[in-house]
């Protein structure tokens, strides 16, 4: 791990509802997004060096985490205006946004709902670009997959996971590879029933038992003026590298940074690299500045490119896992 402090957890309460987050350092803000059934404790390998230059503010998405888990809605959009709330009550108002796998989908929404706000984008192993998920996903979001994540959420069911996970592990892992231990840390973090119920509204809003249902490929033309890298590890089990490939040409100007040993959590698996590879890509590009005149002219002639044909597309933009 990287040397520096743990922030601490904070709390705010927005529209009634306690939100949990990290916060600290100095200079300009990055807002870091993790992904489903994950927590700000995603980024804390990290954290350290990104505070040596930067303000960096890691929240605990609704229904995750340290956050209120309501009855309420969990689609991207609404999570991308959570973010902007969020925001708002910190008194911050322009972010770089880095967002991983589901906090990709919800990065990239963002972008396009608030393109005022937005500085740069960074997708790690991100949701909403093509309909390929891992099997378990699609499963989860299957009706009647409340009953299953509840008996499987349980001690008897969990000890026996424990005892059975060296030897998946050998195995593949269940197709996961290297990310194998830190889903079955997230698995077990599901005991709460409405940590449960959090979980598979969140995932019905972007996965239904054929994939990804929300791509952001119909309207990455509108980014085109907006520094974007893209991060992925070659090893990726829950989203395939190919994804990552499909982004990166339909969005002209972006970077490209493979870690050939990391898995759908590049910032766990090569957390030194992760960070260089992320403070290079701040320090060598310009924040970008919204112009509405250009939005709305984009606006008019449409896309300037079409996405890949392997691409679903959707009238919304994006989501993921």
């Amino acid at each position: 791990m990287l040397s520096g402090v743990r922030p601490l957890i904070r709390f705010r309460d927005i529209h009634g509802y306690w939100r949990a987050f990290r916060m600290v350092g100095s200079g300009p803000p990055l807002l870091l997004i993790h992904g489903i059934g994950d927590s700000s404790t995603t980024w804390l390998k990290v954290i350290p060096e990104l505070a040596r230059r930067y303000t960096v503010i890691a929240p605990d998405l609704l229904g995750h985490g340290e956050s209120a888990k309501p009855r309420a809605d969990y689609a991207v959009a609404a999570y991308a205006c959570g973010m902007r709330d969020l925001l708002g009550v910190l008194d911050v108002e322009r972010v770089t946004v880095v967002g991983h796998s589901l906090g990709g989908g919800i990065a990239m929404q963002f972008a396009y709902q608030f393109p005022d706000r937005c500085e740069r984008l960074v997708l790690v192993g991100s949701g909403g670009i093509g309909p390929d998920v891992h099997p378990l996903l699609r499963i989860a979001a299957a009706p009647g997959a409340e009953l299953g994540l509840s008996v499987a959420a349980s001690a008897p069911v969990r000890a026996a996971m424990r005892m059975v996970a060296p030897v998946l592990q050998a195995t593949g892992g269940m197709g996961l590879g290297p990310d194998f231990g830190h889903v079955l840390e997230r698995y077990h973090a599901l005991r709460p029933r409405m940590a449960r119920q959090a979980f598979l509204r969140t995932l019905r809003a972007g996965v239904d038992v054929r994939g990804q249902v929300i791509t952001m490929l119909d309207r990455c033309y509108l980014a085109a003026a907006l520094p974007t890298l893209i991060v992925w590890g070659r090893r990726d089990g829950v989203i395939p590298i190919r994804h990552a490939h499909i982004a990166h040409e339909a969005m002209p100007g972006s970077r490209l940074e493979v870690f050939d040993r990391a898995g759908h959590f590049p910032h766990h698996d090569e957390p030194v690299r992760f960070a260089t590879v992320l403070i290079d890509f701040l320090t060598s590009t310009t924040p970008a500045l919204h112009d509405p005149v250009r939005w709305r002219d984009l606006l008019r002639h449409g896309r300037t490119r079409e996405p890949a044909a392997s691409a679903t597309l959707d009238p919304h933009l994006s989501s993921g896992a």
